[in-house]
């Protein structure tokens, strides 16, 4: 059985910093695609930052030179280090792993998400 679990959310002043960390856990062959997502009340869920198997990394617009996406392969892990946090990034925050549990194709398995919130 596959699990994707988030961490690291919480409260955080304007400017401040935040670092989300998601697990991929269970048993499979191999993780390729990792990307985190965020919905904020009222609105659609968006992409926020994705990581290939290779380590290219693509940002949403608004995040750009902010949010720096990493993984550690090894772990199955990927993080979202997120600085000079605005109001607007209020949101929950998914992650979402591209999983192969044989050795053909892929699945996309979703963690529960975790709650972001900037005050002003």
């Amino acid at each position: 059985q596959v699990q994707v679990v988030e961490s690291g959310g919480g409260l955080v002043q304007a400017g401040g910093s935040l670092r989300l960390s998601c697990a991929a856990s269970g048993s499979f062959f191999g993780v390729n695609r990792m990307a985190w997502y965020r919905q904020a009340p009222g609105k659609q869920r968006d992409l926020v930052a994705e990581i290939t198997s290779g380590g290219i990394v693509n940002y949403a617009d608004s995040v750009k030179g902010r949010f720096t996406i990493s993984r550690d392969s090894n772990k199955n892990t990927v993080y979202l280090q997120m600085n000079s946090l605005k109001p607007e990034d209020t949101a929950v925050y998914s992650c979402a792993a591209d999983i192969s549990p044989s050795s053909i194709g892929f699945s996309r398995y979703w963690g529960q998400g975790t709650q972001v919130t900037v005050s002003s």
